[in-house]
């Protein structure tokens, strides 16, 4: 099983289709004239705006489902292993992508919205609408969906569940088993409740968690300020090969950079884009631009966070390509969680090993959760109709049997069925929103103008000449009118 994985892994994450990533993100940036810098003021100002409806949820609920499932595992085990394999170059380059990556983020959310249903009373939305709806191609929508269920339930869930009992076992002691169990019996509390609680849980969890991690990280910053210009040196050399050090390894640090970023930041992977098309707005591009915001929290912030840790302390091991090592400052220590709990510890001892534990509880669990929601989503639209009942059913039961087991197996297998399930949706989503981007390109310049007139933006698809958009064109649009 894990040499068939590994095969896959190593077709779905060669260095052309990490090369083709980053292409696609600053193309996609090119287009829309680095709106990842344009519209800074406007991504945080709309995180606050609009309200949650019956049918949908507030942009910052939508943001708080999204951030669940960018802010997870990958924050704290995959930023330590992406410099236990690149180097502290690795940083660099999972800074790049998701600058890059912001605005493939946009892409996706603004295509979520536009071409969004209104189904048993709520928002439906995500790459299979938009795959079927814009480019009509329905096989290729039902290919994306079928893929989109089997990792979000069943091989992603476990890279999280299992990053939370290594923690758990390491800090407390406690059984695998037992956390997993726990983590089961929360989980199925939650998605029992349906996606309105699960957004109210993600947007008291998900600050809070930042908030409270990031603060951390600044302490330690702090108390080793002087490191400051080293480590930033460090990082920089090291990312273009003129580190004496890590020169060798310039190669990995752009794989391991940019595959980590992206497992971390999700930008067009393809999951954003669900909780997306959930929020209520007036105009697609308002969560586009809000939703291309959360790749920034993500990386440059949270992920920056744990590689700060860990580069000021000094609290961690690099691997040469031929298996030796170059820094081996934690010996016996695997890449992962480890170093993040040593660098806290070296600054507050005996604290360490329980934050981290707690932080990836809360990191990894919130993610479980948005992969649930993004899984029912992606059964509505395979199954249309009153007969999904059963099917969601199956699927909470059968997420919660990921998690559970995931959560009792080895780290190694874990996170490889976590990188097969990634690379499978970025492969599937990344050819759609190439071959759509127009929509969403048209969307921006809409919500520009109609800014720059001194207009609140309102949506019309049929004036942009923008079709498919049902939900725009019948419901939305309709409403505007009858008002008026």
């Amino acid at each position: 099983m894990e040499n068939f994985v590994t095969k896959l892994n190593e077709i779905l994450w060669s260095d052309p289709v990490i090369y083709i990533l980053l292409g696609v993100g600053l193309v996609f940036s090119i287009l829309t004239r680095f709106l990842q810098v344009r519209h800074i003021k406007d991504m945080i100002m709309l995180m606050f705006q609009g309200k949650s409806s019956e049918a949908g949820v507030s942009s910052f609920q939508a943001l708080s489902i999204a951030l669940s499932g960018r802010v997870g595992t990958g924050n704290i085990a995959g930023v330590a292993t992406a410099i236990a394999f690149g180097g502290p170059g690795a940083v660099f380059w999972m800074w790049t992508i998701a600058f890059i990556g912001a605005s493939s983020a946009y892409i996706e959310s603004t295509l979520a919205q536009i071409y969004k249903v209104k189904q048993d009373g709520q928002y439906r939305g995500g790459p299979a609408f938009y795959i079927e709806k814009g480019l009509g191609w329905k096989w290729f929508a039902i290919l994306f969906a079928i893929a989109a269920l089997i990792a979000m339930a069943i091989l992603m869930p476990g890279v999280q569940s299992n990053s939370i009992a290594l923690g758990v076992e390491n800090a407390f002691g406690l059984n695998p088993a037992i956390t997993g169990i726990v983590i089961v019996l929360l989980l199925g509390f939650i998605i029992f409740g349906g996606v309105k609680r699960i957004a109210n849980a993600a947007q008291i969890i998900v600050p809070f968690m930042a908030l409270g991690y990031i603060l951390l990280s600044v302490i330690i910053v702090l108390v080793n300020i002087k490191e400051l210009p080293g480590v930033l040196t460090l990082i920089f050399k090291s990312a273009f090969a003129l580190d004496s050090a890590f020169g060798g390894l310039i190669g990995m640090a752009i794989s391991w950079g940019v595959k980590r970023g992206i497992y971390s930041n999700e930008a067009g992977q393809g999951t954003g884009p669900h909780p997306a098309a959930a929020a209520e707005v007036s105009h697609p591009a308002k969560q586009g631009l809000v939703q291309a915001f959360s790749v920034y929290i993500d990386t440059l912030f949270v992920c920056s966070a744990t590689a700060f840790m860990i580069l000021f302390t000094g609290m961690y091991n690099t691997q040469a390509e031929d298996g030796s090592f170059i820094v081996n400052n934690l010996q016996g220590v695997e890449a992962g969680p480890g170093f993040t709990q040593a660098a806290i510890d070296s600054i507050i001892p005996g604290f360490g090993a329980g934050f981290v534990a707690i932080s990836l509880f809360f990191f990894a669990f919130t993610t479980i959760m948005a992969y649930y929601y993004i899984a029912e989503t992606n059964i509505a639209y395979l199954i249309r109709g009153k007969n999904r009942k059963p099917a969601m059913f199956v699927l909470k039961l059968v997420i919660m049997a990921a998690t559970f087991y995931g959560a009792v197996k080895t780290a190694k297998l874990a996170w490889a069925l976590g990188d097969a399930g990634l690379g499978i949706m970025v492969w599937l989503n990344v050819i759609a929103i190439v071959l759509l981007a127009k929509p969403a390109l048209v969307a921006l310049k809409d919500y520009e103008r109609q800014k720059k007139q001194g207009f609140d933006p309102v949506f019309n698809p049929k004036e942009l000449g923008i079709q498919n958009a049902d939900y725009w064109e019948k419901e939305y649009v309709s409403d505007k009118e009858n008002a008026s």
